[in-house]
């Protein structure tokens, strides 16, 4: 039995997200999580809300609330919608706890004795009508290269150069948009991780298998121009993690808290450490600590490739530069955008479907099977209310509604409703095994791979195998020539609606946990052996006629919805 450690880029405390940012992290982590459990594995699968920041100080601020009940609440929200969508965390944290808090000042102080933590004198701007120092992204003014009006002291989304505050022009504050501004000397604290460049270079080159999109982003990172750069990890806030050098107080840091970034990665850990405090657990050392028994732990992270950089440089210099015995990860799953409509998804512009919209138009499997045979793994994918009505209508109710309704039917007004007795396998269902055992252990592969698509599609052929073989045998013909034929037929159908349920579940659980249950049946065992699994519900056993799985998504139905989502969120 292997032991999985499954982490998802912990989403932003500042509102609800949208599908896109669902199928880049937490749902095919969560679909990892369950078909590992599925095969008999220990796992742990963590999540929280990334909840420090200035963009959580703003968004409480438009509230009107205090930015720790901001969160409290959000986190709630997002634990709410997790739950709809079916994600099984084993605990779903705060980057705002305690056990967070302590193990970022923990980490602090031994870089710092490390030598990888240097203080840096900056010129920063201070903006007096909002009492506060901006950050580059919430100063707004004239871009000097293309005139856009909107450039942010960052970078200008227009022509995309690299800018810094002082070269706005006109420049003002996002927040309030004053004018009234200044530059001021202020100190920080920054991660030294060029010190770590080869250590770092070397370590990525270790991982040959992980997927290219997430190694190049890395390289060009380490690589690019001047190399990888040391970065900063304070910030002049008053809502997050207070520096500290470990327990101890840090001269000239009053009054500064760690920058989001470098204490959200750090969450992963101490949500385990949570998990723990919460009941659901213990010794969550043995999951992080490779001295106190992580060793053989198998550490998977799925996020966005925006997250990348942070992931396979920041995150593994603050661990590898503690010194400590700390758990790296051994495979990062990182994914492509998937944009909406033509054009993209947008938290802050309210552009596309959220999550919270998303379960109250339809249940959970619609959006997950959809978004998951979908996941933009290679490249970019993009959602559109055509393809989504296309495909669910014809992979969930065509195929894999449209077997299981058939087959109990059938077998209701013809044998009753328990498994038929008589008649014997032949060459048919013989050929039939043969083509799932084959497909079952594609699936496996790709599951194994984190190949979500490919996984999809296997599954999507084997339930595709099991109509082809009902058309094919068709059992209410067979019936009026070969009553015990037709018994065989309809059997071996019946198990096959246990062995989908079985397969599906990682993707769609809520119709997998119907179609078991319309089976009269709680054994989940993984069907390694295709013709022993067809064989597990014998003659006699009862079952019921399950209501219909997915009904159709109607013409009217998508027009209405295409309508409801086309423009912007208030």
């Amino acid at each position: 039995m292997t032991r999985h450690l499954i982490t998802s880029a912990i989403p932003y405390i500042n509102g609800i997200k949208h599908l896109g940012n669902l199928v880049g992290s937490q749902l095919p982590a969560d679909l990892y999580a369950r078909y590992q459990r599925a095969r008999g594995n220990e796992v742990l699968f963590l999540c929280a809300t990334d909840e420090h920041g200035t963009p959580a100080e703003l968004a409480a601020a438009k509230a009107g609330k205090p930015v720790a009940e901001f969160c409290a609440e959000m986190h709630e929200v997002q634990a709410r919608i997790a739950d709809g969508f079916r994600l099984s965390f084993d605990h779903f944290g705060r980057s705002s706890s305690q056990q967070n808090r302590r193990l970022t000042q923990h980490f602090a102080g031994r870089l710092a004795e490390a030598g990888l933590i240097e203080e840096v004198s900056e010129a920063q701007v201070y903006s007096n009508a909002d009492g506060r120092f901006l950050p580059d992204r919430y100063i707004e003014g004239t871009c000097p290269n293309c005139g856009y009006e909107h450039a942010r002291g960052d970078q200008c989304e227009n022509c995309t150069k690299q800018l810094d505050p002082t070269d706005l022009i006109n420049p003002r504050s996002a927040i309030s948009g004053s004018t009234d501004l200044e530059v001021r000397e202020t100190k920080h604290l920054y991660l030294r991780q060029s010190q770590m460049r080869d250590q770092l270079n070397a370590w990525i080159d270790s991982k040959s298998d992980w997927p290219v999109l997430t190694t190049s982003i890395a390289k060009k990172w380490l690589n690019d121009g001047d190399g990888l750069q040391d970065r900063g990890i304070t910030r002049d806030l008053s809502w997050g993690v207070p520096v500290k050098r470990g327990s101890d107080d840090w001269p000239g840091m009053e009054g500064k808290v760690f920058y989001v970034w470098f204490d959200a990665p750090i969450e992963y850990i101490a949500c385990a450490e949570e998990w723990q405090d919460a009941g659901k657990g213990s010794d969550w050392e043995r999951w992080w600590r490779t001295d106190k028994g992580a060793s053989d732990v198998r550490y998977t992270q799925f996020m966005g490739k925006d997250n990348v950089p942070f992931h396979t440089l920041s995150f593994p210099a603050t661990i590898l530069g503690s010194g400590e015995d700390w758990k790296l990860v051994d495979y990062i799953k990182s994914f492509n955008y998937l944009n909406y409509d033509g054009g993209q998804f947008s938290t802050s512009k309210g552009r596309g479907v959220f999550q919270d919209q998303a379960l109250e138009i339809l249940p959970a499997d619609y959006w997950r099977w959809w978004l998951l045979s979908h996941a933009p793994e290679s490249s970019d994918a993009e959602f559109t209310w055509e393809a989504f009505q296309k495909d669910v209508n014809k992979d969930l109710a065509d195929v894999l509604g449209n077997f299981v309704s058939r087959i109990t039917k059938f077998c209701r007004s013809k044998f009753g409703e328990e498994v038929p007795t008589g008649g014997a396998f032949g060459p048919e269902e013989e050929t039939l095994v043969a083509t799932l055992q084959a497909r079952l252990a594609a699936y496996e592969a790709h599951m194994e791979a984190i190949e979500v698509r490919k996984a999809a599609g296997e599954l999507r052929a084997m339930w595709v195998a099991g109509n082809e073989y009902l058309q094919s045998a068709a059992p209410w013909s067979t019936f009026k020539t070969d009553p015990e034929a037709a018994a065989a037929q309809v059997r071996l159908g019946l198990n096959l609606i246990r062995l989908y349920a079985i397969l599906s579940a990682p993707f769609v659980p809520d119709a997998a946990e119907t179609m078991m249950q319309a089976m009269g049946s709680d054994d989940w065992s993984w069907p390694t052996d295709v013709a022993a699994a067809l064989q597990a519900l014998p003659a006699g056993h009862g079952f019921t006629v399950p209501d219909v799985l997915f009904a159709k998504i109607t013409d009217e139905a998508r027009e209405d919805w295409q309508e409801r989502f086309s423009g912007t969120r208030d």
